[in-house]
């Protein structure tokens, strides 16, 4: 097929994406006062978490399947290029300081490489070769779980990247934003999320992005829960990297323990700021010995090491 064929192809794919769609209802945003496109906007956006309700039967065992690939030791990877890679970047970096998982654990992969997460490289997403090899080049094995994230559901590099990963043995998950997709049909779990047209037509960064943040919330979340990262609703395995996450963790182990604010830093001193481990020690009167035993038995799951303590 000759390039002019194929362009013109694509062209015609393009037009009958929702995501590319012209909605009338947003034909006048350049004659509307601020007040009115604000409220215009946020109308819009509150949609999307309807659409995300209705994706959540394709979420649910998407996440069941992750969180059980890393209880065994295996690695969550998002790739994505244009604002999805973005947003994947934002949601894996965040997961060292909150759930104390190593850097490599929880990873993003984005279209043009970490230039790309500040500079536009547009024209990196065409790339399927490239988003085959970044799959072989991060090491991917058939513990891993590879989400591709593209809101039209046919950037060529995320199609490539979840195709590669399948091939590996990997668990492959699509999140896109149309329905019948190529990504969809390329990966194990399908998700497709459908916001519908954007307020400016194509520009997906907007509900597409929020839906893509939403569900990559849900999985990063959901699955370190799982993992035993959370007591209750407190995160008892943060990395407390600064003066706020050392008070929150002060606090955590103070709610938890049941003594005061001056106890529970004093023994989160005394411990490296391993707060599973300042609440064991406090709470049962133990030696760090026994407490750091008793999670390890449990694998790190702080409920399963208090047992039945008051």
């Amino acid at each position: 097929m000759s390039s002019g064929l194929s362009e013109q192809n694509d062209a015609d794919m393009t037009r009958l994406l929702i995501t590319e769609a012209v909605d009338p209802c947003y034909r006048q945003i350049d004659r509307m006062s601020v007040g009115e496109l604000a409220l215009l906007m946020n109308e819009a956006d509150s949609t999307v978490p309807g659409a995300v309700k209705l994706a959540l039967p394709k979420i649910v065992p998407a996440i069941e399947a992750v969180a059980e690939r890393m209880k065994s030791g295996g690695r969550l990877i998002y790739v994505g290029a244009g604002t999805p890679g973005r947003i994947a970047v934002v949601d894996a970096s965040e997961c060292p300081p909150t759930f104390s998982t190593p850097p490599e654990r929880v990873l993003a992969i984005i279209a043009g490489g970490p230039r790309a997460i500040t500079f536009p490289c547009e024209g990196a997403e065409d790339d399927g070769v490239a988003g085959a090899l970044a799959i072989d080049e991060a090491g991917v094995t058939a513990l891993d779980s590879v989400i591709g994230i593209a809101s039209s559901g046919r950037t060529p590099y995320v199609v490539a990247a979840v195709r590669r990963a399948r091939e590996l043995g990997a668990l492959s998950i699509g999140i896109s934003c149309n329905a019948g997709s190529v990504l969809g049909a390329t990966a194990e779990h399908d998700i497709e999320v459908l916001v519908g047209a954007e307020v400016i037509s194509g520009s997906t960064r907007l509900k597409a992005g929020t839906a893509q943040k939403l569900v990559l919330n849900m999985f990063s979340t959901i699955v370190m829960v799982q993992l035993g990262k959370t007591y209750e609703n407190l995160m008892v395995d943060l990395k407390p990297t600064n003066a706020k996450l050392r008070d929150r963790a002060a606090r955590i182990v103070s709610t938890v323990a049941n003594v005061s604010r001056e106890q529970a830093k004093n023994s989160l001193e005394l411990n490296d700021y391993n707060v599973k481990l300042a609440i064991l020690i406090l709470r049962l009167g133990i030696s760090v010995e026994l407490a750091a035993a008793r999670l390890d038995s449990v694998d790190g799951h702080l409920r399963a090491a208090l047992g039945n303590a008051p």
